[in-house]
């Protein structure tokens, strides 16, 4: 499911990722990285996934999560899948006392946006995100 939303997402070049990393990070002895599944309920099939590890924010003084990856099938949207398995997440940040929950979105992704305005998210347009990888990353670390 990750190569299918890389897919999606006009990225599938830049997956790198191997099941043995996945293994590590998900289930190793100091797990980082979470993630939740979404199952079909007459089958029992994985039909999504949300992948999330916890942030911290400096003004609230609190950790929160940031969700990296959200994916659903495209045979399986507006089953309510995404909706569920964002709503474990929030129930997980209530519980917690984490104070956000925080993604980013393609601006193309215009059903995305919609399906995330409609659960009361609000977009950060105020912000621009960074990054850096291969040669930038190494060059500056020198």
């Amino acid at each position: 499911m990750i190569r299918d939303l890389a897919e999606y997402e006009k990225a599938r070049h830049e997956v790198h990722t191997t099941e043995d990393q996945l293994q590590a990070v998900l289930f190793g002895a100091d797990p980082a990285v979470f993630a939740h599944i979404a199952e079909d309920d007459g089958t029992g099939d994985v039909v999504g996934f949300a992948l999330w590890f916890r942030n911290f924010s400096t003004w609230r003084g609190v950790h929160g999560i940031y969700l990296e990856d959200l994916y659903v099938r495209p045979d399986s949207r507006g089953g309510g899948h995404g909706r569920a398995l964002l709503t474990g997440l929030a129930r997980i940040c209530v519980a917690r006392g984490y104070q956000r929950l925080e993604w980013s979105v393609l601006d193309w992704n215009e059903p995305s946006i919609g399906f995330y305005k409609s659960l009361g998210a609000v977009p950060m347009d105020e912000w621009t995100t960074f990054r850096l990888t291969d040669e930038s990353l190494r060059h500056l670390a020198e």
